[in-house]
């Protein structure tokens, strides 16, 4: 099965601004579903039954404080004169949580044969392309004046991910809670 572990956005102001974004954008890309935006703290690839028994059993050792992030910026990767992913990032004091967060993550997961291959940047996928469209610049500065407001992660989760026609479809397969 292909795994990842995640922290979801279930803030529904915040989920509503995305929503509003992906509608009225103009340029050429394909809006990720609303119900799979997420910060992805490690992706596992391709993993056994056996493998993903063992990430859950050490996912749940990891000991964490609930924390707020405010979602606040546009970006692009590689950037926004070659756009391959649009993106929105957190401000300063959620982001350095949120890596604190995925370096706890890759802790525990690294003894048991998952190694990052790039360093962690808190952001949400909120569209992908496909074709080259051009320098989307002053289209994303039509959105810079959004407020999308705050969310709580209270939670991590490994995800299975099974990809269909339409898609991928995911699947929670364990949850860890952080403290209060």
């Amino acid at each position: 099965m292909r795994a990842f572990v995640a922290v979801e956005i279930d803030n529904a102001d915040i989920i509503q601004k995305i929503k509003s974004i992906q509608e009225t954008a103009t340029f050429e890309a394909k809006p990720v579903r609303i119900d799979q935006i997420h910060f992805t703290l490690q992706f596992l690839g391709e993993i056994s039954n056996e493998k993903a028994e063992k990430v859950k059993n050490v996912l749940l050792t990891i000991d964490f404080q609930r924390f707020s992030l405010a979602i606040e910026c546009f970006g692009a990767f590689p950037n926004t004169k070659n756009p391959r992913i649009i993106w929105l990032g957190v401000d300063k004091y959620g982001g350095e949580k949120l890596s604190n967060v995925a370096k706890n993550v890759n802790s525990v997961l690294s003894p048991i044969g998952f190694n990052v291959d790039k360093q962690f940047r808190p952001h949400l996928t909120i569209f992908r392309i496909k074709t080259k469209i051009g320098n989307i610049t002053n289209e994303l500065l039509k959105f810079k004046d959004v407020e999308f407001g705050k969310q709580m992660v209270s939670k991590i989760i490994l995800k299975k991910s099974e990809l269909s026609k339409n898609g991928p479809e995911y699947t929670n397969l364990v949850e860890v809670n952080g403290k209060s």
